[in-house]
């Protein structure tokens, strides 16, 4: 559909996304020359736009929009659009299925993401069975320079629904309250995310209050994207060989464990799967997951006495012998803490659910052995009644990044060269770069935008993105120059 503004400016406009009678869009614009007597749109710049609809005054399928432009960008606008069309995606993973991708969403969307890159003429394109998508950009130099990986992930949390996820743009950014779903009064306020006040002014990609966004990490897939696009596109930027990877299930920690790190060839990699602009982030988490499991009798509550025995009083008695400040409400940094996930139960029988997370890894360890001391415990008090299941989840890449720092150097300068302040900070959390870097291929984490993750309040500033995207190509150009 075409708006003309004035008589000087006019648009064609791409739909990307619709809320309502809103659209989020892309437009051609230019300047309106006279040429032998006509007019004609010379196209000047690409631009992100809202769009709201105005009535007509009959029914016809013609419509009149009103176009108001958000920050104009230059060819990197394309990412937004990419990002646009990935989070309608439904791609919530699923750690009850036991498959690989756990859920087909997921291996939907890498269908097309494989198609996106055929159509971009990348090479070596495989998709394989398990929803690991791998392709390569050719090296445009005959020098020989190492083969360095960039690495995004399919899958969104769990944590919230991923399904019609309706984004929209907020742009200029006040500070004030943002409503994200005003029938709901939902509202992504900076009194609770005092964060958001570090982006007034910039453009922001919000939820509608009813989903997560997916920036996690469809930011990160896209930036990818859209970076090799960019180099593609330009040929006098010199760079080696770069593999990119996009995999299923990292939010249920399995992202790395049938990653074929051989087939990927490259000398090391990053993963675009950081958090707020400036991240990187070469320390996480070592990680952990426990199982706790009461048995209890159930009788008659009338004839009980001396005979019941509830199971999910045992389990309310082992959650208070827990420390009560090592949760992660209550910590930051390099502390680590014990976080329930899940409790399911009856009287029967009570299944309690933590996650166990140190960058300690003799504190983590403790941490384990507190556990099953506190199992102890309680067998002591309730024989036979209850067990704990323990498994290792991942550990903390640092002893494996520090043997090749130079790779944080070269990310580091990379985000100078973008005019990004590095900030190196410990991950709170897990990437599938901790597992990759254990598997043999040195895998530090980088910024990609988003903030609020796994909630209907997280939000990505545009130009975190575009710095993201810029960041990757300016690591092809260092990485050709070393």
């Amino acid at each position: 559909m075409e708006y003309d503004t004035s008589t000087s400016i006019k648009f064609h406009i791409h739909i990307v996304s619709t809320h309502k009678s809103q659209w989020t869009g892309e437009a051609n614009y230019g300047n309106i020359v006279k040429k032998r007597g006509k007019l004609w749109r010379e196209p000047i710049k690409r631009s992100i736009f809202v769009c709201r609809e105005k009535t007509d005054g009959h029914n016809g399928p013609l419509r009149r929009i009103t176009a108001y432009k958000t920050n104009t960008y230059n060819d990197m606008s394309e990412l937004i659009e990419r990002f646009l069309k990935y989070v309608k995606f439904d791609t919530q993973s699923d750690e009850t299925t036991n498959l690989t991708p756990s859920t087909p969403g997921q291996y939907e969307f890498a269908k097309f993401l494989k198609k996106e890159l055929e159509q971009m003429g990348l090479e070596e394109i495989t998709l394989d069975e398990n929803g690991y998508l791998m392709a390569s950009l050719p090296a445009n130099t005959s020098r020989e320079v190492p083969v360095v990986g960039f690495i995004a992930h399919l899958d969104t949390s769990p944590d919230m629904s991923g399904k019609n996820v309706r984004p929209r743009i907020v742009e200029n950014y006040d500070g004030g309250d943002i409503t994200l779903n005003e029938q709901k009064n939902i509202v992504l306020s900076p009194n609770e995310f005092p964060e958001l006040l570090h982006y007034t002014g910039q453009d922001l990609i919000v939820t509608d209050g009813t989903t997560l966004l997916g920036a996690d990490d469809k930011a990160g897939i896209a930036e990818i994207v859209s970076a090799v696009a960019y180099l593609k596109a330009h040929p006098e930027i010199e760079h080696g060989k770069i593999r990119i990877a996009f995999n299923p299930d990292e939010e249920i920690g399995l992202g790395a464990h049938k990653f074929n790190v051989d087939e990927f060839g490259a000398d090391w990699a990053y993963t675009m799967d950081g958090g707020e602009i400036g991240e990187l982030e070469y320390e996480n988490f070592n990680a952990a997951q426990a199982r706790v499991t009461f048995t209890g009798r159930n009788v008659h509550p009338g004839y009980a006495k001396h005979k019941l025995l509830n199971s999910i009083r045992m389990a309310n008695q082992f959650i208070l012998m827990l420390p009560r400040w090592e949760t992660p409400e209550h910590t930051e940094g390099y502390e680590g803490f014990y976080h329930l996930v899940h409790i399911e139960g009856s009287v029967e029988s009570t299944t309690l659910t933590y996650i166990i997370r140190d960058h300690d890894r003799d504190r983590f360890e403790r941490r384990k052995k507190e556990l099953e001391h506190l199992v102890r415990k309680t067998n002591n008090e309730f024989p036979g009644c209850c067990s704990i299941e323990l498994k290792d989840q991942y550990y903390n890449m640092r002893e494996k990044i520090e043997p090749v720092k130079h790779i944080i150097d070269i990310a580091e300068e990379a985000m100078r060269r973008a005019d990004v302040t590095p900030v190196v900070v410990p991950i709170r959390g897990g990437t599938d770069g901790a597992q990759l870097s254990f598997k043999g291929l040195p895998c530090p984490n980088i910024f990609a935008g988003g903030l609020n993750f796994h909630g209907r309040y997280e939000f990505v500033p545009i130009p975190s993105m575009e710095k993201a995207e810029k960041v990757i190509v300016e690591i092809a150009k260092l990485v050709a120059q070393a």
